[in-house]
Order: structure tokens, then sequence, then C-alpha cells
């Protein structure tokens, strides 16, 4: 029996023996780097995503990530429900491993270029999640914020270990790899200080998402309807504002991405007038210097992802080089349209 086929025929039971669901069909999904997915159709028709973490230690996060998913669900946020096992747990311990079972939303992950509909439904989304949010206990789980406070000179000197470990993995493109480390050396030592100063002294912090990206939102058409694989903890919501109306995905590839990104915070805004202001008018800066203290992607083999998801990470790291690029030529002009934003109420 092959590797797929045990892992489908132990799904199968573990569905069977702690959810009381059979199995009708059952197909791999070859994306993410915390858990192995299996989409799965039951007999009586519901379609679900199990999700197999890869390490039993992983438990507390899982249980925190999906308590954190129902408490959005719960609110009405496009969530899709995670299924309690026998014992009325949202994880399930079976053969030695971590289980979730989660309901599929409709529509698909989308990962070209946002319209400036769906930036300004993620908006919307985003900041009545945000809201909700802020009367949530702070997860144990700090997102990282080298960005706000690290040392410059660590950052450059990662860029030496990361073309240390291109060269050592057999980098397909070492030469790209080179410039691209080498642009970021000078992005540091030129811009990290300045937009660091332009930053409030203070930002809120809260229970996020944290992981609020495209990869991780269900659209049909220009609609979200499913947020999904919550990593739960507790950071600044400038942060996961920035991170997704600034989408490498969208700045490095759509002529509107200044549109997509006034759209998104403006609706963001409208939604959760109590954040600050002023935090939500930085969080462009705090997206650029999130990318420029971020090397995830300029070396791949270390994720041990299907070859699919190696590609998407490649690209993505490309897409994120040129994003650094065009926020840096056009901050100013960012800054001026977020100025005007609560002029009208909130709205763009």
């Amino acid at each position: 029996m092959s590797e797929a086929d045990w892992g489908a025929e132990l799904t199968a039971d573990v569905l069977e023996d702690r959810y009381g669901f059979v199995v009708d069909v059952i197909e791999p999904v070859p994306m993410g780097t915390d858990t192995i997915t299996r989409r799965v159709l039951t007999a009586d028709g519901l379609r679900l995503f199990v999700k197999e973490y890869r390490s039993v230690a992983d438990v507390d996060a899982a249980r925190a990530a999906l308590d954190m998913s129902e408490y959005c669900r719960a609110a009405r946020l496009p969530v899709p429900r995670v299924w309690s096992d026998a014992d009325g747990n949202l994880v399930t311990i079976s053969e030695g491993r971590v289980w979730a079972v989660v309901n599929e939303a409709p529509g698909r992950v989308a990962t070209s270029a946002m319209t400036v509909s769906l930036a300004e439904h993620i908006g919307v989304v985003m900041g009545r999640m945000h809201r909700v949010l802020a009367a949530y206990p702070l997860p144990k789980r700090v997102q990282q914020s080298r960005w706000r406070a690290g040392a410059v000179e660590d950052a450059v000197a990662k860029c030496d270990s990361v073309m240390a470990t291109g060269l050592r993995q057999g980098h397909d493109d070492l030469g790209q790899l080179r410039v691209d480390l080498d642009h970021r050396r000078e992005d540091l030592h030129g811009h990290v200080h300045r937009l660091r100063e332009q930053l409030p002294d203070a930002l809120v912090e809260q229970a996020l998402h944290a992981d609020l990206t495209r990869t991780n939102l269900i659209v049909l058409a220009d609609a979200v309807t499913g947020v999904i694989d919550f990593r739960c903890a507790t950071g600044m919501p400038a942060w996961e504002l920035g991170r997704a109306a600034l989408d490498p995905r969208t700045v490095a590839n759509s002529p509107d991405w200044a549109a997509c990104a006034l759209a998104m915070v403006g609706a963001y805004y409208a939604e959760n007038p109590g954040v600050p202001l002023a935090e939500v008018q930085s969080c462009a800066r705090v997206a650029l210097l999130y990318m420029l203290f971020s090397f995830y992607g300029a070396t791949t083999a270390e994720y041990d992802l299907p070859q699919e998801a190696e590609a998407d990470l490649r690209q993505y790291w490309s897409e994120r080089q040129t994003t650094i690029r065009r926020l840096l030529n056009h901050i100013g002009d960012l800054d001026d349209a977020f100025a005007r934003l609560g002029a009208d109420g909130g709205g763009t």
C-alpha cells in the first residue's frame, strides 16, 4: 500500500471512529506547511477538510486556533464550522496524531491579483473580525515584531545566512538570490530608521487571526466566503491590515494595486473605527518594514513542501521583492491617500 493510500485509509478510520462520518471520497490537498490536509466527501454529502497535524506537540496551538475560529463563526463572520469529535473536542488525538475536521466553504483560494471589489470586501471582513477579537483573551502565542524593534544588523547578517543556505541547497538561481539579498542589505540600511520614525509611538495589541493572507481566504466572485487556518496570536492590527492591503500578489501584478490598498483600508476603518486612525494610516509603512525583515521563501528546501507549493513560495518571494521596490517608490503617495481616511466618516 502506498503512503498516500495508507494516509487516506487512516483518515477514513479516524472520521468514522471519532466523528461518526462514513467516507465516500478522499483526495489530498497539496498545500500547507503545518498540516497534511485532505478533502473529504462523506456518504451523506458533507464536504469537509480533514487536517492531520505533523506533531502531537501542536495540540495546544491547534486547539487555540480552532477555538478562535469558532468564536468568530459565532459572531457571524464567514468562518466554516469546526466539528467536535465524539467527546466534544475541537481536536482529536487518534493513532498518535492530532486531527481536526472543518467544513469546506463555497469558493476557492484565489492567489491572483485582487480586484478593488474583493479588496474592499476583505477590508470589511477584517474590520469586523478585529472588532470582534478585541474582546477575545490575549493568546499565549505572540506574533513576532522584528520589523518594529529588531536590530538592522541582525537582519543584514540574516542575508548572509540565507545565501549560505541557498548555496548548500543548490538554489535554482543563485545569481538572482544574490541580487535580491544585496538589495535587501541596502534597503535595511537605507530605509528602516526613517520608516520607523514615522510610526506611532505605540501600537495597539490584541488577539488576531495572525495569518490572514490570500491563501487563507476562500472567495467566490468578489466576496470572502471563508476565513480559514487561524494561527491565533497576540499582535498588532496595523500589521495584519498592512500585510493584507499590500498583498505582494497584487502589488507586483496589478496596475490597480494602490486602489486595492485604499479600498481595503477604507472599508476596514469604516467597520472598525475603534482602532486609532493613526495606526490604520501607518499600515503601509508597517507592511514595508515587515517585508524588509522577512526572508520567508528566499530558500524553500527546508520546508519539505509538495512541488506545487514550493513553486508557489518561490513565486511569492519574487513578488515580495517587486513589492518592496514599489512601496519604497510610492510610500509618500500612499501616506497622502491614507491621510484622507476618516474625513468622510471612515470610507474611501
